[in-house]
């Protein structure tokens, strides 16, 4: 993408290959910075926009230092993994990461090309450096002292932070709901996260198993090429209504008091309803939009519903969502009896050293983009000094 940068900025990043604070982990001892981001998908990166902002530089040896640690190869966060069908026209939910618009795109680009590709332009043009790939695997404190040090293990080091901003989403963790007989089942299983297109399921039998948007988009696109059998583990509730700004309001309300009980963040499905889409109608109109009750087993050539009837299956896709990746804040014992973590305002009431954003009611882009913003305004207010002026001027902040 040739976006063009501000007066007088200059494009340090012209060969990102050779950049050893991108690409490259050359010191494995321990980096003590400020602030360290984890994940650089839509969340991530809004945190390190707003931390460029107030001043922070992605230097250890700055005045005010953060750094950005990935887990993906190149930039892009999940979109680079989405399926192959999904179209710029068909997005759901495409929201511009903050100071920087998403560059006009053919409607019948692939997302997964087109949003990678803004990714990676954005980390150039605010000179994020973020350091990929890293595996973290723990996060944990270094002491007993409530105001101390976090440590951030990884495949590539060891960082030391005064405060941890995660934004490691959901995609790496799919939810396979556990059923009796699975193992025995001859076809083929695959969750949405491995989904790339229709035409491999072409004149199979293929159960969807899913109450969301996904579920719905990929039963309308997998029915015009194969033979297709749907089933929700729930009664479907259809809201005819627009989801307006009251609607979503009430919606992101009802998440923010599940995860300040400490309650997992639960599905959007539970919170706002299946609405009518494009989707949902086309199926319709077709004749394919047909729920049936969830099966109780998985046979080696099928299903088995209530019943005792049998439905024949070649392949079952899974479309049952994703939860929070959170494995890595184990060793800080914040997780509740009830499985979650106890957050409001996108910030751990238990160590607020930890933010987790892109979490419960930030799951959404603008709900990221905010979350991102937040956490370093909270971070701000903790060093009392407001917004920094930075030691040099950042590249195309404003």
């Amino acid at each position: 993408m040739d976006a063009a940068r501000a007066d007088g900025d200059r494009d340090t990043h012209t060969d990102r290959d050779t950049h050893p604070d991108r690409n490259t982990h050359p010191h494995r001892d321990t980096h003590a910075v400020d602030v360290a981001v984890v994940g650089a998908g839509q969340a991530g990166l809004s945190a390190a926009y707003h931390l460029r902002r107030r001043g922070f530089e992605p230097d250890p040896a700055a005045t005010r230092s953060f750094v950005v640690l990935d887990a993906e190869r190149s930039p892009g966060g999940a979109w680079q993994h989405r399926w192959e069908s999904l179209r710029m026209e068909t997005v759901n939910g495409i929201h511009e990461l903050p100071g920087f618009a998403v560059p006009p795109a053919d409607p019948r680009a692939s997302a997964r090309d087109v949003l990678p590709a803004y990714f990676d332009e954005y980390e150039r043009r605010f000179d994020l450096r973020v350091r990929r790939p890293v595996q973290v695997s723990s996060v944990q404190r270094e002491d007993a002292d409530p105001r101390g040090r976090l440590r951030i293990e990884s495949d590539a080091g060891t960082w030391s932070a005064r405060w941890v901003v995660n934004a490691t989403g959901t995609w790496r963790r799919p939810f396979w709901p556990h059923y009796p007989g699975a193992a025995s089942f001859r076809g083929r299983q695959l969750h949405v996260h491995d989904y790339v297109s229709a035409e491999e399921f072409a004149g199979q039998r293929v159960v969807i198993v899913g109450a969301g948007i996904s579920a719905v988009q990929l039963l309308d696109e997998i029915s015009r090429v194969a033979d297709t059998f749907w089933v929700t583990r729930d009664e479907l509730r259809w809201d005819a209504d627009e989801f307006d700004t009251a609607a979503r309001i009430a919606a992101i309300a009802g998440v923010e008091d599940r995860v300040r009980r400490g309650l997992p963040p639960g599905s959007v499905i539970s919170v706002t309803g299946l609405r009518w889409n494009r989707w949902a109608e086309a199926a319709q109109e077709r004749g394919v939009l047909v729920r049936h009750p969830m099966f109780e087993r998985i046979e080696p050539d099928g299903v088995r519903l209530p019943g005792g009837v049998r439905e024949r299956a070649d392949v079952i896709l899974w479309a049952t969502g994703f939860r929070a990746d959170i494995p890595h804040l184990a060793p800080l014992g914040l997780r509740t009896a009830a499985g979650g973590i106890r957050v409001a305002n996108g910030r751990a009431l238990d160590d607020p050293r930890l933010f987790l954003i892109g979490y419960g009611p930030s799951q959404s882009t603008v709900g990221a983009n905010r979350a991102g913003r937040d956490a370093v305004r909270a971070i701000a207010s903790d060093l009392g000094d407001g917004v920094r002026s930075p030691r040099r001027r950042s590249p195309a902040v404003r």
